[in-house]
């Protein structure tokens, strides 16, 4: 296994951290607290570097909030400069870990994503369904409460498998041990923040392992991933059955990690798939009902943000074509008419 040092001075320069002040502010410069970051821009960004040269730095307190997409999550915000870090932690650690990745594992990667999560996932059930002529069974499974449940320590000793450099792991723990969980205990820290750019790495640092395990150990053939929602693909119940003892053996002894209980399921592929916000079918593909409850609900607030002048014209109109991207990549023409026709019903009410 390739390991790596020196990684610390190439996380802090001035260089790296410029750059990702660029990349944080790219979609956020109308943000009040960027807006006062960038005004000392030069000012704050040398600061920062001094502290952690000088190792005096602290990671600050984060601000919380709930949105719903579609269920409740309870996000927790940065600060700018907190966020401007995660960027150039990011920018060197992500490349170092990427490479080490399953092909099939979907969850913030660049190139990767939901949409091709879902290519995939159809692509292993017309494999093993022989195009909807054989039996196909598909195992789903979902780790409870993912995000709150990581174990600080456990993270921290796969990070130092491949990154040999004190520093950088000085660092890996201030980001980390920043935020506890619910489900930290006097025996455990845990959690890991929704909103840290650095909480998608290090999710996928965690859950690789898992990754690994399902395909070198158990040698499962079709697999794939987003976060903590996971699919196999196979020919047999009784197969699919006799892995979910196995996967959960290993999620708990390995990572302090639980599969969802109600959130197992073994299912015919002739019923259907209700994945990553779709639905797929032997022969065609459809958006869940909640997902397309949820775009309708979205646009109608957007328009009403637009009558009363707190958004453009423009940034509607991006809305509306941002949703209908969403159902063309389903079966779904009649669905993208009626999202028009109520778009120009609503907007001349």
């Amino acid at each position: 296994m390739k390991t790596y040092k020196n990684l610390f001075n190439k996380i802090i320069s001035l260089e790296n951290l410029f750059s990702a002040w660029d990349t944080f502010k790219s979609d956020k410069r109308n943000k009040v607290d960027v807006q006062r970051f960038e005004f000392c821009l030069e000012e704050n960004i040398f600061k920062l570097r001094r502290e952690l040269q000088n190792k005096t730095y602290e990671h600050g307190q984060y601000t919380g909030f709930y949105i719903r997409d579609p269920k409740q999550r309870h996000i927790h915000k940065a600060t700018v400069r907190d966020r401007i870090l995660h960027h150039a932690i990011f920018s060197v650690a992500n490349p170092i870990f990427e490479q080490t990745f399953i092909q099939n594992s979907f969850s913030c990667r660049v190139g990767f994503g939901s949409h091709k999560g879902i290519r995939v996932l159809e692509q292993m059930t017309r494999k093993v369904s022989g195009n909807g002529t054989k039996p196909c069974f598909i195992l789903k499974c979902d780790v409870k409460k993912f995000f709150d449940a990581v174990d600080h320590k456990i993270l921290i000793s796969i990070l130092k498998k491949r990154i040999r450099d004190t520093d950088t792991i000085w660092l890996l723990e201030k980001v980390i041990r920043s935020f506890l969980s619910s489900c930290s205990n006097l025996f455990a820290r845990k959690g890991l923040p929704i909103g840290n750019l650095t909480s998608q790495l290090f999710a996928n640092i965690y859950m690789n392992e898992s990754d690994q395990f399902i395909k070198h150990d158990l040698k499962v053939k079709y697999y794939c991933r987003y976060t903590d929602d996971f699919t196999i693909v196979s020919d047999s119940r009784d197969y699919l059955s006799g892995l979910i003892p196995k996967i959960s053996s290993f999620l708990r002894q390995r990572l302090q990690l639980e599969i969802h209980p109600k959130k197992i399921s073994i299912n015919k592929f002739q019923r259907g798939i209700d994945f990553l916000g779709y639905i797929v079918f032997p022969h065609y593909r459809i958006l869940r009902a909640k997902t397309r409850q949820r775009i309708f609900k979205k646009l109608n607030k957007k328009i009403a943000e637009y009558k009363s002048g707190v958004i453009t014209n423009e940034t509607l109109e991006q809305s509306l074509q941002s949703y209908l991207g969403v159902l063309s990549h389903a079966d779904s023409y009649k669905l993208s008419q009626k999202l028009k026709n109520q778009f120009w019903f609503w907007l001349n009410e």
